[in-house]
């Protein structure tokens, strides 16, 4: 009983000792390794240091040269080897330095130190007590901070899901915006280039820090606002953003496009004609006279690359020079590109000046592959070229008109040539207007065999025997529209500005077509007739109708 007196007291005091070592260590130690976990996720997260390498971030591929977005792909591993990297560092905390040097030091007698206890029954507490209190307080403690420190981490992840689902979100949606606006405005990008002419669904942007082609300038997995180049440039990703400020090029033939591509509807003009029947100065015509409307301040035109100014140039120092324009010639045309604007709305005009051997075959046509994506044909008339017209000339008027240099091919032969193949090129022939353009004005009103062309160009077409013609014209297109029209009038030294104006009608015509307020140029006379069908205009904006003069 005695023995028991005596031995209660001292297991109360080593139970006491043991009870105020777990509860020192589990206070001290929960908080430690809290701050051991949390500063380890943080270091985790890095490099800090700009320049640092970091094994985790992928390098640039080779097909685009962008890094992929944060949120993509490194959002997830940094926050899975940052919180790995947490918990191994508490748990690595624990086994080294407390449960391999300071437990075993109270285990044996020692203090965390290392230093012995200085009697026996200091070691004796030390191991007795202490021990097995730092033992199981520090088990308790990592424990304790590893189920905190879980339970951090899973609301962590939750925010970075929410993150990572508002960056996928935001990917489609800002997609699905820019293209509704590109619907919306009826912007559909072509390339203007010979042997190429395909659509352009999205254009290759050059770095103008690296010179780096990006194919995949868009909200993607290269980033949503912005892609970070190679060379470590951001580059927007939306029209909206300034995408295009951009270099653009064609994803097919990697050759510039005019920085208006991307943000204007394109209207396709080609003029289609013989040989020698006047298409490259009657479009030398209509360029000077669009500048001739812009003048007078009704119109805004601006040619859309450096390249498409110097061409209209040289074209009009070679009319001033020698009161001609060669023939056209190498293959396909490449697309002399102007922007016209009119009020608040704009379009990127696409004038085609094939050579005439385009129209001589079946085979040539189909070759011209930027009929597919025509607005509207000007088929340009050399009426003097069509044996009937030839027949009714006296002498003196076909000495007149050979001295005209008239076209190979006749207009009612061109428009045959052309028909068919159009129509299996567009597949919509029936919805394209076509402005038909007689050209030499200038020497048909010299000719006393024919009639003078008034303000009814269709009528006196038919009277000169090409009524078939305009009948054909009027049945197979949406619209028609005719003009006679003097080129040399309206281009080389000393131009009649009156006459540029009317060059540059039919282009106004066929841009009114496409919602562009330029009907109002057009005088109601205008040497304008024809039949026009109503049919719902494109783009969901009302059509200016026009009556025959």
């Amino acid at each position: 009983m005695n023995t028991l007196t005596l031995a209660f007291p001292l297991f109360a005091l080593l139970g006491s000792s043991l009870a105020i070592a777990v509860g020192l260590c589990l206070f001290r130690l929960l908080w430690r390794f809290l701050g051991i976990g949390v500063g380890a996720v943080w270091r985790g997260l890095g490099p800090w240091q700009a320049g640092r390498p970091d094994q985790r971030v992928p390098a640039v591929g080779a097909g685009e040269p962008a890094h992929l977005a944060y949120w993509w792909r490194q959002l997830r591993v940094d926050a899975v080897s940052a919180a790995g990297y947490g918990m191994r560092v508490i748990w690595t905390a624990f086994r080294d330095p407390w449960m391999e040097r300071f437990v075993r030091n109270l285990f044996h007698g020692r203090r965390p130190s290392g230093v012995r206890g200085s009697s026996p029954a200091s070691r004796f507490v030390l191991a007795a007590c202490f021990g097995p209190g730092f033992a199981l307080g520090a088990l308790l403690s990592v424990v304790l901070a590893t189920v905190v420190l879980g339970l951090v981490h899973a609301v962590f992840a939750v925010l970075l899901g929410l993150v990572w689902l508002g960056c996928a979100a935001a990917v489609p949606v800002l997609r699905g915006v820019e293209r509704g606006w590109l619907l919306a405005r009826g912007v559909r990008v072509k390339c203007p280039y010979p042997g190429c002419y395909r659509p352009v669904p999205l254009a290759v942007h050059r770095c103008p820090n690296c010179r780096a082609e990006h194919r995949a300038l868009r909200p993607g997995r290269y980033g949503v606002l912005w892609h970070a180049c190679a060379c470590g440039h951001r580059l927007p990703t939306t029209r909206l953003a300034g995408r295009g400020k951009l270099t653009a090029l064609c994803p097919h033939c990697t050759r510039p496009l005019p920085e208006t591509a991307g943000t204007t509807r394109v209207v396709h003009a080609p003029l289609v004609g013989g040989t020698s029947s006047g298409k490259t100065m009657l479009m030398a015509a209509m360029v000077e006279g669009l500048h001739a409307w812009a003048r007078r301040g009704d119109l805004t035109v601006e040619y859309a690359s450096a390249e498409d100014r110097r061409t209209a140039v040289d074209l009009g120092q070679e009319l001033k020079q020698t009161g001609w324009a060669h023939a056209t010639t190498g293959g396909q045309p490449r697309a002399l590109m102007l922007t016209v604007t009119r009020g608040r709305r704009r379009r990127l005009l696409y004038l085609y000046d094939p050579m005439g051997e385009s129209v001589s075959d079946a085979e040539r046509v189909r070759a011209q592959r930027y009929l597919a994506h025509a607005d509207g044909v000007v088929l340009v008339a050399d009426v003097l070229a069509d044996p009937k017209v030839r027949g009714r000339l006296s002498a003196d008027d076909a000495r007149r008109a050979g001295a005209a240099r008239p076209s190979a091919q006749g207009p009612w032969e061109t428009y045959q040539r052309l028909i068919g193949e159009l129509a299996a090129l567009t597949g919509r022939r029936g919805r394209l207007s076509v402005a038909a353009v007689v050209t030499k004005r200038d020497v048909l009103d010299q000719l006393t065999s024919l009639p003078v062309a008034g303000a009814r160009i269709d009528t006196w077409l038919a009277e000169i025997g090409l009524g078939g013609l305009v009948r054909a014209l009027g049945h197979d297109f949406r619209s028609a529209r005719y003009w006679a029209v003097s080129a040399h009038a309206a281009t080389g030294t000393g131009p009649l500005e009156p006459e540029q104006r009317r060059a540059a009608e039919p282009v106004l015509w066929l841009l009114a077509a496409s919602g562009l307020r330029t009907g109002a140029l057009i005088g109601p006379g205008g040497g304008a007739g024809g039949k026009e069908r109503g049919t719902r205009p494109r783009g969901g904006e009302r059509e200016k109708r026009y009556s025959p003069a």
